[in-house]
């Protein structure tokens, strides 16, 4: 398999676009047509949350650059919502698709191998082309998720500085006259150096949020070969040009990055009533072109 950074690059200029279409199957927010979702791990969930899932990956084909399922509303229904979200990443892999699994694991020691070999690359129980990681335990416990990344040409991306209002309590604390999140991505900085492409882009990325545009151009120089994964556009009020704050403009257009949306694009107004499934397509379209205009707009 291909370096991740080249991957990612490749999909962001397949697709025209830095969008990411987060999938997140909230079984009150989907809509009524795709069945009866109000009884979790219930048959008639699973079947709701996979039809769903599996639809919206069909509306993501060709029109972003990645989808990113959150993995915490598959768990919720157990094992076989496990078994959906294995279906998605193996269908999206099949399709093409870059794939981001948002699991936000990490541990220490053999805890964390086991979660590589069961999140990391397209071999994985829970296939996919990078990881969310979190990094609070130290740089020593991101070793087995990065040589597990480098044996599959999978990537990783950091929580660093996430979109949420009260990440400043923890990630702003000064550190020798520098916040947390700073000192946290010049740790990164030599690792994600050592993971670079032919083109100079690496496979070591970080989670940077929307809501925080002058701290992405900072972390972007921190970091400058490193991937943002950037949540908090649309639905969390960040516009076009604050998401955009840390990639990188090219003659072929942004790279550097992902912009998700989740909420904007799966569960738009439009899709919630929703009668039929071509009705809901329709408003998923819609709600997709328009970030994508957005974004090419800045």
């Amino acid at each position: 398999m291909s370096h991740f950074a080249t991957r990612l690059s490749d999909a962001i200029h397949r697709s025209g676009t830095p969008l990411c279409m987060g999938i997140d199957p909230h079984p009150s927010m989907m809509p009524a047509l795709f069945g009866d979702a109000r009884e979790p791990g219930s048959a008639a969930t699973i079947r709701a949350i996979e039809d769903f899932t599996l639809a919206c990956l069909d509306a993501a084909k060709g029109r972003v650059a990645a989808i990113k399922p959150q993995a915490a509303f598959f768990e919720a229904q157990g094992h076989d919502g496990m078994r959906v979200l294995a279906t998605l990443g193996r269908a999206a892999i099949d399709a093409g698709m870059l794939v981001i699994m948002d699991a936000k694991r990490n541990d220490i020691g053999s805890t964390n191998a086991a979660y590589a070999d069961a999140w990391i690359g397209h071999d994985a129980p829970f296939p996919s082309d990078a990881l969310t990681v979190n990094a609070f335990l130290g740089m020593d416990t991101l070793e087995p998720l990065l040589a597990r990344a480098d044996a599959t040409g999978a990537g990783l991306f950091v929580l660093t500085r996430t979109s949420n209002p009260g990440a400043g309590a923890i990630q702003d604390l000064d550190v020798d006259g520098k916040p947390l999140f700073h000192r946290l991505a010049e740790q990164l900085a030599p690792l994600a150096a050592a993971r670079c492409d032919s083109n100079g882009g690496s496979a070591l990325g970080i989670v940077a949020g929307a809501t925080w545009p002058e701290d992405a151009k900072a972390l972007r120089a921190i970091l400058p070969s490193s991937p943002f994964l950037v949540p908090g556009f649309g639905a969390q009020g960040a516009g076009p040009a604050d998401a955009l704050a840390g990639l990188q403009r090219t003659d072929a257009g942004w790279d550097g990055g992902l912009i998700n949306s989740t909420r904007g694009l799966i569960f738009p107004k439009a899709a919630a009533s929703a009668t039929s499934t071509a009705s809901w397509r329709q408003a998923i379209d819609d709600a997709v072109e328009d970030s994508r205009t957005a974004l090419a707009s800045v």
